[in-house]
């Protein structure tokens, strides 16, 4: 049997970069060597090297967080060399990593999303007016990213500008969205015209931590990852339901991760990922894994739903 070409993208330019090479590592380990040719790209440094061998690549695997990554600019490269990959394409990758807009098609799908308004860089009088509206604490969130990098929980009003001034390193806009306290649970949804979700993990960040942050997220023993979440079936289909309408609002394909809060019954959607964490212990392929699939096996269904297209 020949092998399938697959290009392996990791690292790139993002604040997520550490992130994505370490994972790119685990996928690599992962992948069957008797199935596939494997070749690493750093889209950092490799991007004309991926132009020239485009004519050989079957498929591409993209392995990315943040800008440049998930945020459809390396899938739209990868449209024009006519190269297939994994996951969304460029309009869901370019919604879904904007807090904004995803949220506004959100609500056009009536899925419940925590209160927000955004603040402009150096507009510190409109981000106090905010935060008097949405009422203490807020979450504050750079408007593009994921990894929990530059986010912030703020507490009182004079806690603000620090806050502020950390997440616009990050980006030009910032979001505010109430706090919601309440259950934090995550779901994974599989397929690109038939849809399956994948088993709900409940998220409970150690004692250490105010909330999911960078080093909750990737510290080993840091955060309990429970699968199956601890709720009754009833809310559990209603969190599958709204994982698969936050995945269809973005137009998402192959695969997406939609993190929610659940507060007295009910489901707010945060934000949707469209390249989760993609290691053995990241969230979705835990839930993979719980539905049946080895880490290997979890990669071979997002290649062939790659192909697919």
């Amino acid at each position: 049997m020949q092998k399938i070409t697959v290009a392996l993208l990791s690292g790139g330019i993002s604040s997520e970069r550490d992130v994505s090479i370490k994972s790119g590592n685990e996928v690599y380990k992962a992948l069957n060597k008797e199935k596939y040719e494997v070749i690493r790209y750093d889209p950092k440094t490799d991007l004309a090297k991926i132009v020239a061998d485009h004519s050989n690549i079957d498929i591409a695997l993209i392995i990315m967080h943040g800008r440049y990554g998930e945020d459809g600019t390396i899938q739209g490269l990868l449209d024009l060399l006519g190269i297939p990959y994994q996951g969304s394409g460029v309009l869901a990758s370019a919604v879904a990593i904007d807090k904004l807009i995803s949220k506004k098609l959100y609500e056009l799908e009536s899925l419940d999303v925590p209160p927000y308004m955004v603040v402009n860089q150096h507009d510190y009088h409109y981000a106090q007016q905010s935060i008097r509206r949405l009422g203490l604490p807020v979450v504050l969130k750079p408007l593009k990213g994921g990894s929990s990098i530059g986010m912030d929980i703020v507490f009182s009003e004079s806690d603000l500008s620090v806050a502020l001034e950390n997440a616009f390193q990050y980006d030009s806009q910032v979001i505010l969205e109430s706090y919601i306290q309440g259950i934090e649970v995550t779901c994974g949804v599989l397929g690109n015209q038939e849809l399956m979700t994948l088993p709900i993990i409940e998220i409970v960040p150690g004692n250490d931590y105010r909330f999911f942050d960078y080093e909750a997220k990737y510290k080993p023993g840091a955060t309990q990852e429970i699968c199956p979440a601890r709720i009754e079936s009833k809310l559990a289909k209603k969190v599958e339901e709204c994982a698969i309408k936050a995945h269809k609002a973005l137009n998402c394909r192959g695969c997406s991760r939609t993190d929610m809060i659940i507060d007295n019954g009910t489901i707010y959607v945060l934000e949707t990922n469209t390249i989760p964490g993609m290691t053995p212990t990241s969230l979705l392929p835990q839930a993979a894994e719980a539905a049946g699939y080895t880490f290997s096996q979890f990669l071979d269904r997002l290649i062939e739903l790659g192909m697919q297209k």
